[in-house]
């Protein structure tokens, strides 16, 4: 990685690697397929992958620091999760690229906004019948929020809204199947007695909507007779408090 500047309280950086991700240790020494019994492959238990980024980040604003990325990402091998098993299996060969945008800004000693966008495309880079979306890969995010809180006080109020979305994602290789979005709204509001105790309350889903943590698509039988193919979600928590008291020595 190199860094040049700072120039107006700007720099960019440039960088390049290589590095490894582990597969599933079940499958680096399996010898049968165990569903069906019949002789499986092992896979490799290191995948290769290489990565490149250029980025600017700039506090040329007053309070504000923001950078800007873009970035690309090749993996020889594709970790996917198989429902039927409850595992991950080695899949083919991607490439994801995409650019994010972060934002941190001081509006005053009492108030915090920060704000960060993702947007990426990821694809499988071989040729397949089956399609080259690789199912579950997210195509854009946000998360951002304000925080409250006078930094100089031994005691008061502080608080945080907090939003976090993501986008639709596709659920099989041809992207015919795709999840919806998920949107959730976090709340806290809470009292610092002193340097040692401090009370919150903290509400989760504030808008309760019934979206889903994860999707997924694969055959199942939920029902007596044949498999099918059908989604599975896990749905978010329901709108939610929890009240904390906290000690610090």
């Amino acid at each position: 990685t190199a860094v040049f500047g700072p120039w107006a309280k700007t720099e960019i950086s440039i960088g390049a690697g290589m590095g490894f991700h582990s597969n599933d240790g079940r499958g680096a020494v399996t010898r049968l397929d165990p569903v069906s019994g019949d002789p499986a492959d092992p896979v490799d238990p290191l995948v290769r992958s290489e990565g490149a980024e250029i980025g600017i980040r700039t506090l040329a604003l007053p309070g504000l620091q923001s950078s800007l990325t873009f970035w690309v990402l090749d993996i020889d091998s594709e970790l996917l999760f198989v429902g039927d098993a409850g595992s991950t299996e080695a899949s083919r060969p991607s490439r994801r690229y995409g650019v994010e945008f972060a934002n941190y800004w001081t509006v005053n000693p009492w108030v915090t906004l920060d704000a960060d966008f993702s947007l990426s495309h990821a694809r499988f880079r071989d040729e397949d019948p089956a399609g080259n979306h690789i199912p579950g890969s997210v195509r854009s995010v946000v998360a951002a929020g304000v925080s409250l809180r006078d930094p100089s006080a031994e005691s008061g109020f502080f608080g945080s809204l907090r939003v976090r979305y993501f986008g639709p994602r596709p659920l099989e290789e041809s992207n015919t199947q795709r999840s919806s979005d998920t949107l959730l709204m976090n709340a806290q509001a809470g009292w610092r007695f002193n340097r040692t105790w401090s009370l919150a309350l903290d509400v989760f889903n504030l808008l309760d909507r019934s979206d889903s943590d994860v999707d997924y698509f694969y055959e199942s039988a939920i029902t007596p007779g044949a498999a099918r193919e059908q989604r599975h979600f896990h749905p978010v928590e329901p709108i939610s408090a929890r009240v904390t008291l906290t000690a610090r020595f």
